[in-house]
This record gives structure tokens, C-alpha cells and sequence, in this order.
């Protein structure tokens, strides 16, 4: 029988609050068993991007990257983010360990080739090194991965981060029995984005095609939906949507992807 392991991404809002990061660190510290964190920091980059007067661009939820703005998402989520996350959990007594893609080539991207669309230095995900990756977590290390990765010809590349979690869990589930959590501000996928009330329990593909036709899923929930679907369908065995205080009560309202 395969063991248990959990992979979890955590979204900017989060990130970009202390209270609710600390607190959601303390709950992930408690969740038994193997256990793998991914986060991104978009908002974060943004707002140093903003700063040194660079202006952000996004596409259908995913960022433009050229090169000025690759440097910002380096140091925010590679620097800034990912070792003051490593910090808290190691505050927390969970022994973690911060990567990038390119740290022990666990992440391997290509840039992306779009045939309008020149998304700059955005990487998808090609190949995750599970052996390592295995390795590292039966030494009761705990990954915590940034939204960065590379191409192994020199180049880092910014990924999104819902993708990074998706790959992870499918890489993983060959040798583990793997559950997927995606962690943000809100209670779950919404009917109305402005209804918190409005959550949608359970989603399989029939109606994620009908939500989409309607105008109820659009923007970066779209690819986070996307890849949802594309991880159960290679393996991954259970993927939620809501709130971090799902992690620690069973009952918690969010909402559960199913195919």
C-alpha cells in the first residue's frame, strides 16, 4: 500500500497577509505524514515590480514574463517569500526545505511557445524528478517550492504556481497516494465571486464546461480548474478547493473536484 502524502498550494492572499500565514502554517505543521508545499506571491511581485516602476501584464490569469520582471519574481518568491515560509515551518518544528525547479534539476520547464501570445519567460512544466524528489521526502524533509523553475540550459523560468502543484502531485503519485489542496482567501469556487455563501461543493467536468459557457468560472480560476482535472485524470486520488481551515476540520465547506 502507498503512503499518504499531501500536496498543498498556497495562494497569494495568504501570502500577503501575516496573520492568516502564520496561522495557516501552523495548521500545515499539524497535518500528518508526508507532506509538500507550494506557493506562489504574485501580488507580492507585483507590487515590487510596481515600485521600481514596472508595469505587470497578465494574460487570461498567467503572467507576462520578460526579463526585468523574471528578476522581480526571482527575488520575491525564490528569496523573500520561500525562506520566510521555510522559517515559520521550521518555527513550527517541521524540518523544511526551500527549492526552486532548478535545485536539484526537481523541476524541469520549457519555455513556453505560444503561437500569438509571447508570454516571455514562463516555463511549463516538462518532467518533476520523482526519485529525488522521493528521496528527500522519506528523509522526513518537507519541499516547499516557489514558482520558479528552469529549462537546464541556464535559464530560470517563472511557472505558475497552480501548474507547479498539479505536476508535483501527478510526478508524486507514482509512489505515493497523493491528496491535492488548493489554499486561498475564499471558502471555495463560487457561483458569485462576490457571494462567499455561494460555494460550489462538488465539481466534476459536465458542469465545469457549463459553468465556464455561463460566466461563473473565468479568469485564473480557469487554469487552476484545468489543472485540477489533468492531475485526477493521471493519478492524483483527491483534489479540494477552499479555505486553509479545511486542513483541520473535515467539515469545513469547500469544494471537492471530481471527474
Amino acid at each position: 500500500m502507498k503512503q499518504q502524502l499531501t500536496v498543498i498550494k498556497i495562494g497569494g492572499n495568504i501570502i500577503d497577509n501575516p496573520t492568516e500565514l502564520t496561522q495557516f502554517l501552523s495548521d500545515f505543521s499539524k497535518i500528518e505524514g508526508y507532506k509538500v508545499l507550494v506557493h506562489g506571491g504574485g501580488k507580492s511581485a507585483t507590487k515590487m515590480a510596481q515600485s521600481v516602476g514596472l508595469t505587470p501584464k497578465m494574460v487570461d490569469g498567467r503572467r507576462i514574463t520578460d526579463a526585468p520582471m523574471l528578476d522581480i519574481a526571482v527575488m520575491i518568491y525564490a528569496g523573500q517569500i520561500n525562506k520566510n515560509v521555510v522559517a515559520e515551518l521550521q518555527a513550527n518544528e517541521t524540518n523544511a526545505v526551500g527549492f526552486t525547479g532548478a535545485d536539484g534539476n526537481l523541476i524541469l520547464s520549457e519555455k513556453r511557445n505560444h503561437p500569438t501570445i509571447d508570454y516571455g519567460f514562463v516555463g511549463d512544466v516538462k518532467k518533476i524528478n520523482t526519485p529525488l524528489l522521493q528521496k528527500l521526502i522519506e528523509l522526513d524533509i518537507t519541499p516547499v517550492f516557489c514558482a520558479i523553475t528552469h529549462d537546464k540550459n541556464g535559464q530560470l523560468l517563472n511557472t505558475n504556481a497552480d501548474t507547479i502543484a498539479s505536476e508535483l502531485a501527478i510526478g508524486l503519485s507514482e509512489v505515493f497516494e497523493v491528496t491535492l489542496n488548493y489554499c486561498f482567501e475564499k471558502p471555495g469556487v463560487l457561483y458569485d465571486a462576490e457571494d462567499d455563501s455561494s460555494v460550489i461543493a462538488q465539481i466534476d467536468s459536465p458542469l465545469y464546461a457549463k459553468l465556464k459557457n455561463e460566466g461563473a468560472i473565468h479568469s485564473g480560476m480557469i487554469p487552476k480548474l484545468d489543472n485540477c482535472f489533468n492531475s485526477l485524470s493521471k493519478g492524483v486520488q483527491k483534489i479540494k478547493i477552499g479555505h486553509h481551515r479545511m486542513l483541520k476540520n473535515a467539515d469545513a465547506v469547500c469544494t471537492t473536484i471530481q471527474l
